[in-house]
């Protein structure tokens, strides 16, 4: 499904750039963007709200005509969740938590439903649909007793103990493919604002740190003369429920079955510069004979 969705979303970019060569004019925009971002994954499977972070970022877009445009982008948000929030028992047995910040960049395309071209008022308005693709960086940590612990080196379901658990290492670098819907409108001419929502739907279940099963507690043992914290963080039950945790070796800890995703909601505003381009006269004969 990722692989066909990326190839629909590179179909998409490629018809775009190839309409280019038919304008008469094209112009290029750049401008600021920001909002809220929402996480979903493992800790967050029934599309909860409760953790909306900020978000921030730059564009470039470049118009091919009145109906389609280019649009790169970098962006920085924060994402998190907590098993807390969950109203579902085992979940919050289960007393999972983190947080990341990450940094994006991305290539769109934008579909405009009317045709926009800003000064004129008969087309000063028109929604959007869109699609790309792009990458991110990303780095889950929690914490425990008021310090902060990076997840991944850590190998909270096995990654640092031995080749069978070699599938489950994951890399910090993640491909995202954002698709969303958007509003745009010129509010004086070449001045131009919009509101968008994205999915940036990814190929990593591991931006919660949360994907497989448990491999046991046994494996992150305290050390009986010194508090180990990556024992409770591997299994967090063992804090809330000390006499029945959940972490048994084998036991589902998350679900492998989809991949993490966040959701941006941004407002844009952007300065248009305009490049007019002469139209190719063909040659006298070709018109004449």
């Amino acid at each position: 499904m990722r692989k066909k969705t990326a190839f629909v979303l590179f179909l998409l970019l490629a018809g775009a750039a190839h309409l280019s060569a038919q304008n008469v004019y094209s112009w290029g925009e750049y401008g600021i963007a920001g909002g809220g971002t929402q996480y979903f994954g493992d800790l967050n499977d029934n599309y909860g709200f409760n953790h909306i972070k900020a978000n921030f970022g730059i564009f470039g877009r470049y118009n091919l005509n009145h109906y389609l445009a280019l649009r790169l982008s970098a962006n920085y948000t924060q994402v998190g969740y907590k098993d807390s929030y969950n109203k579902n028992a085992y979940q919050n047995t289960r007393n999972l938590s983190f947080e990341s910040q990450i940094f994006d960049a991305t290539l769109q395309a934008e579909f405009n439903f009317f045709r926009f071209e800003t000064g004129s008022l008969e087309h000063q308005w028109t929604p959007y649909i869109t699609g790309g693709i792009g990458g991110f960086y990303y780095n889950p940590y929690t914490r425990y007793n008021g310090d902060k612990y990076y997840l991944q080196p850590l190998g909270t379901e096995g990654q640092n103990f031995g080749p069978q658990y070699a599938d489950r290492k994951y890399n910090k670098l993640a491909m995202c493919f954002p698709i969303g819907i958007g509003v745009k409108w010129w509010v004086v001419p070449g001045v131009n604002i919009g509101l968008e929502i994205t999915d940036r739907l990814t190929n990593t279940d591991y931006l919660d740190d949360v994907s497989t099963t448990y491999v046991g507690a046994d494996k992150f043992a305290p050390d009986p003369t010194a508090l180990n914290a990556v024992y409770y963080i591997q299994d967090p039950s063992l804090i809330k429920n000390p006499a029945a945790p959940l972490g048994r070796e084998g036991k589902q800890r998350g679900s492998s079955a989809t991949r993490d995703q966040y959701l941006m909601a941004q407002f844009h505003i952007s300065i248009q510069i305009k490049k007019y381009k002469c139209p190719v006269t063909p040659p006298y004969w070709r018109t004449h004979y």
